[in-house]
């Protein structure tokens, strides 16, 4: 499958709100939430964009001072298992590399056991827990810490 990691702008927002829903459907982010991380200028928006110009993912992150945080991120069911996050999260860590990033964090559900498995193989390690982070359904929050010194 060929896609492209690029910027997100406002004129992606349908689709980003239309993918939050189908992979979030429980809690998802409001148009407007997605608006103001759009807009807010700490925050990164990236997008997995296939070549007719159809969302298959993105990704937002915050960085301050020497850390990095993934607010959200997500992939379309039906392109699952084909590289897009493991792309946006490279690009995330290449903007650490590059901004002096030391730490990069995210969290992840206990009962998501594929995407564990995909930030342990991206060297992500457990750093602590949230206790009932998720709201729907509740659940606690396994944060997870790179450290950009130890990955090439």
């Amino acid at each position: 499958m060929n896609y492209q990691i690029t910027p997100m702008t406002s004129a992606h927002l349908d689709q980003v709100e239309a993918l939050e829903k189908i992979c979030f459907p429980e809690d998802p982010w409001s148009r407007k939430l997605l608006q103001e991380a759009l807009e807010n200028e700490n925050t990164t928006s990236l997008l997995a964009l296939s070549e007719d110009g159809r969302v298959l993912g993105y990704l937002f992150f915050t960085a301050v001072l020497d850390e990095g945080g993934v607010d959200n991120i997500a992939v379309h069911p039906e392109v699952r298992r084909q590289g897009i996050a493991s792309a946006l999260l490279g690009a995330f860590h290449r903007y650490g590399r590059e901004h002096g990033l030391v730490n990069l964090f995210l969290e992840v559900r206990p009962s998501n056991q594929k995407a564990f498995a995909l930030y342990e193989k991206l060297g992500y390690r457990e750093a602590g827990r949230r206790k009932n982070y998720y709201l729907a359904p509740k659940e606690d929050a396994i944060i997870m810490k790179l450290e950009l010194s130890t990955c090439i």
